[in-house]
Protein backbone atom coordinates (compact mmCIF):
# COMPACT_ATOMS: atom_id res chain seq x y z
CA UNK A 1 0.00 0.00 0.00
CA UNK A 2 1.25 3.24 -1.22
CA UNK A 3 -0.07 5.94 1.88
CA UNK A 4 1.33 8.64 -0.38
CA UNK A 5 -1.48 7.76 -2.73
CA UNK A 6 -4.27 7.78 -0.67
CA UNK A 7 -7.45 9.43 -0.64
CA UNK A 8 -10.22 10.06 2.34
CA UNK A 9 -11.21 6.54 2.70
CA UNK A 10 -7.82 5.51 4.59
CA UNK A 11 -7.99 6.32 8.14
CA UNK A 12 -5.46 9.21 9.55
CA UNK A 13 -2.32 9.48 11.57
CA UNK A 14 -2.73 11.99 14.53
CA UNK A 15 0.68 12.44 16.53
CA UNK A 16 1.23 14.18 19.15
CA UNK A 17 4.35 15.56 20.32
CA UNK A 18 5.60 18.12 23.26
CA UNK A 19 8.27 18.45 25.53
CA UNK A 20 8.44 16.36 28.61
CA UNK A 21 6.30 17.48 30.47
CA UNK A 22 3.77 19.22 28.52
CA UNK A 23 1.29 16.36 29.35
CA UNK A 24 0.89 15.16 25.65
CA UNK A 25 0.51 11.44 26.93
CA UNK A 26 -2.63 12.11 29.06
CA UNK A 27 -3.76 14.16 26.34
CA UNK A 28 -3.86 11.37 23.98
CA UNK A 29 -5.13 8.81 26.52
CA UNK A 30 -8.15 11.44 27.52
CA UNK A 31 -9.29 11.37 23.83
CA UNK A 32 -8.92 7.72 23.38
CA UNK A 33 -11.41 7.37 26.22
CA UNK A 34 -13.94 9.47 24.68
CA UNK A 35 -16.82 7.26 24.25
CA UNK A 36 -18.12 8.91 20.07
CA UNK A 37 -13.23 9.26 19.36
CA UNK A 38 -13.04 5.98 21.21
CA UNK A 39 -14.57 3.75 18.46
CA UNK A 40 -12.69 5.90 15.34
CA UNK A 41 -9.11 6.15 17.49
CA UNK A 42 -6.79 3.64 18.32
CA UNK A 43 -3.51 4.09 20.10
CA UNK A 44 -0.77 2.70 18.17
CA UNK A 45 1.44 -0.28 20.19
CA UNK A 46 5.10 0.72 20.09
CA UNK A 47 7.54 -2.31 20.16
CA UNK A 48 10.25 -2.04 22.63
CA UNK A 49 13.13 -3.96 24.26
CA UNK A 50 12.45 -2.51 27.72
CA UNK A 51 11.50 -5.27 29.89
CA UNK A 52 7.72 -6.29 30.60
CA UNK A 53 6.38 -4.82 33.51
CA UNK A 54 3.74 -6.65 35.85
CA UNK A 55 0.80 -4.93 34.68
CA UNK A 56 1.63 -4.66 31.23
CA UNK A 57 0.18 -6.97 28.32
CA UNK A 58 2.06 -8.15 25.37
CA UNK A 59 0.69 -6.57 22.59
CA UNK A 60 -1.73 -3.72 24.64
CA UNK A 61 1.11 -1.38 26.11
CA UNK A 62 3.92 -2.62 23.79
CA UNK A 63 5.30 -5.75 21.38
CA UNK A 64 8.06 -6.43 23.95
CA UNK A 65 10.98 -7.74 21.85
CA UNK A 66 14.86 -8.83 22.01
CA UNK A 67 17.22 -6.23 21.00
CA UNK A 68 18.29 -8.97 18.50
CA UNK A 69 14.98 -8.94 17.02
CA UNK A 70 14.14 -4.80 17.32
CA UNK A 71 17.48 -4.84 15.21
CA UNK A 72 16.00 -7.48 12.63
CA UNK A 73 12.81 -5.28 12.73
CA UNK A 74 15.14 -2.24 11.32
CA UNK A 75 17.09 -4.25 9.25
CA UNK A 76 14.40 -5.51 7.19
CA UNK A 77 12.13 -2.19 7.40
CA UNK A 78 9.65 -3.04 9.48
CA UNK A 79 9.91 -0.36 11.86
CA UNK A 80 8.60 3.49 10.36
CA UNK A 81 10.69 5.22 13.38
CA UNK A 82 12.39 4.71 16.17
CA UNK A 83 14.11 6.20 19.43
CA UNK A 84 16.90 4.76 21.99
CA UNK A 85 15.50 6.06 25.75
CA UNK A 86 17.86 4.58 28.75
CA UNK A 87 19.33 1.81 26.77
CA UNK A 88 15.83 0.67 25.42
CA UNK A 89 15.12 0.95 21.63
CA UNK A 90 11.58 2.11 21.00
CA UNK A 91 10.03 2.10 17.44
CA UNK A 92 6.45 2.14 15.33
CA UNK A 93 5.81 -1.24 13.60
CA UNK A 94 4.95 -0.41 10.12
CA UNK A 95 2.50 -3.15 9.66
CA UNK A 96 -0.05 -2.96 12.49
CA UNK A 97 -0.25 0.74 11.53
CA UNK A 98 -0.87 0.24 7.92
CA UNK A 99 -3.38 -2.13 8.33
CA UNK A 100 -5.57 0.71 10.36
CA UNK A 101 -5.22 3.42 7.74
CA UNK A 102 -6.24 0.64 4.97
CA UNK A 103 -9.74 -0.31 7.49
CA UNK A 104 -10.43 3.97 7.58
CA UNK A 105 -9.52 3.73 11.41
CA UNK A 106 -7.69 6.36 12.96
CA UNK A 107 -4.11 5.76 14.68
CA UNK A 108 -2.97 7.95 17.50
CA UNK A 109 0.31 8.09 18.98
CA UNK A 110 2.91 10.52 21.22
CA UNK A 111 5.97 11.01 19.31
CA UNK A 112 9.15 13.15 19.58
CA UNK A 113 10.22 15.50 16.68
CA UNK A 114 12.23 13.04 14.98
CA UNK A 115 9.56 10.31 14.99
CA UNK A 116 6.74 13.30 13.99
CA UNK A 117 9.39 14.36 10.80
CA UNK A 118 9.38 10.85 9.86
CA UNK A 119 5.65 9.91 9.62
CA UNK A 120 4.86 12.89 8.02
CA UNK A 121 7.54 12.62 5.34
CA UNK A 122 5.97 8.99 5.12
CA UNK A 123 2.33 9.81 4.83
CA UNK A 124 2.05 13.48 4.13
CA UNK A 125 -1.55 13.36 3.14
CA UNK A 126 -2.76 11.07 6.27
CA UNK A 127 -0.69 11.97 9.19
CA UNK A 128 -1.96 15.11 11.77
CA UNK A 129 0.77 16.80 13.70
CA UNK A 130 -0.15 17.96 16.65
CA UNK A 131 2.23 20.14 19.16
CA UNK A 132 1.13 20.25 23.15
CA UNK A 133 2.89 23.42 24.38
CA UNK A 134 3.06 24.27 28.05
CA UNK A 135 1.97 27.87 29.49
CA UNK A 136 5.21 28.87 30.28
CA UNK A 137 9.40 27.48 30.73
CA UNK A 138 8.65 28.19 34.11
CA UNK A 139 5.86 25.79 35.11
CA UNK A 140 7.39 23.48 32.48
CA UNK A 141 10.30 23.56 34.80
CA UNK A 142 8.55 22.90 37.75
CA UNK A 143 6.11 19.74 35.97
CA UNK A 144 9.30 17.91 35.35
CA UNK A 145 10.79 18.52 38.70
CA UNK A 146 7.46 17.24 39.98
CA UNK A 147 7.73 14.22 37.85
CA UNK A 148 11.37 13.41 38.38
CA UNK A 149 11.73 13.58 42.13
CA UNK A 150 13.73 10.68 42.06
CA UNK A 151 15.56 11.70 38.64
CA UNK A 152 19.09 12.63 38.72
CA UNK A 153 19.42 16.60 38.48
CA UNK A 154 21.32 15.63 35.21
CA UNK A 155 18.75 14.25 33.64
CA UNK A 156 16.00 16.56 34.45
CA UNK A 157 18.39 19.91 33.51
CA UNK A 158 19.04 17.66 29.96
CA UNK A 159 15.22 17.29 29.55
CA UNK A 160 14.93 21.10 30.19
CA UNK A 161 17.69 21.53 27.53
CA UNK A 162 15.70 19.37 24.95
CA UNK A 163 12.45 21.26 25.96
CA UNK A 164 13.62 24.59 24.60
CA UNK A 165 15.18 23.08 21.40
CA UNK A 166 11.44 21.36 20.86
CA UNK A 167 9.52 24.35 21.55
CA UNK A 168 11.34 26.14 18.41
CA UNK A 169 10.03 23.72 16.00
CA UNK A 170 6.29 24.11 17.71
CA UNK A 171 5.70 26.20 14.10
CA UNK A 172 6.46 23.84 11.62
CA UNK A 173 3.29 21.34 13.36
CA UNK A 174 -0.57 21.62 11.54
CA UNK A 175 -1.63 22.62 15.05
CA UNK A 176 -0.76 23.86 18.11
CA UNK A 177 -2.29 23.38 21.40
CA UNK A 178 -1.91 25.19 24.95
CA UNK A 179 -2.26 23.18 27.73
CA UNK A 180 -2.70 25.52 30.65
CA UNK A 181 -5.55 24.07 31.94
CA UNK A 182 -6.29 19.90 30.91
CA UNK A 183 -10.10 19.99 30.34
CA UNK A 184 -9.89 23.36 27.79
CA UNK A 185 -6.54 21.84 26.08
CA UNK A 186 -8.47 18.22 25.18
CA UNK A 187 -11.77 19.88 23.70
CA UNK A 188 -9.11 21.68 21.58
CA UNK A 189 -8.23 18.45 20.59
CA UNK A 190 -11.32 17.18 20.19
CA UNK A 191 -12.18 19.70 18.06
CA UNK A 192 -9.19 19.34 15.63
CA UNK A 193 -10.00 15.24 15.61
CA UNK A 194 -13.68 15.70 14.57
CA UNK A 195 -12.49 18.90 12.09
CA UNK A 196 -9.54 16.18 10.81
CA UNK A 197 -12.56 13.43 10.37
CA UNK A 198 -14.94 15.71 8.22
CA UNK A 199 -12.85 17.02 5.56
CA UNK A 200 -10.79 15.73 2.94
CA UNK A 201 -7.47 15.19 4.31
CA UNK A 202 -4.48 17.22 2.75
CA UNK A 203 -1.04 18.22 3.81
CA UNK A 204 -0.64 21.92 5.22
CA UNK A 205 2.71 22.25 6.84
CA UNK A 206 5.32 19.41 6.69
CA UNK A 207 8.41 18.86 9.33
CA UNK A 208 11.23 19.55 7.10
Amino acid sequence: MKATNSHNKLGKIFVISGPSGSGKTTLLSSLIQDKKIGKLLIKSCSVTTRPRRSQEREAKEYFFVSQAEFKRLLKTKKILEWTRYLGYYYGTPKEPLEKQLAGAKNVGLCLDLKGARILKKIYPINTVTIFVLPPSLGVLKERIQNRCRNTNPQEVKQRLLLARKELQAAGKFDYCILNQKLSVALKELKKIFWQENSVLPSPSKRLD
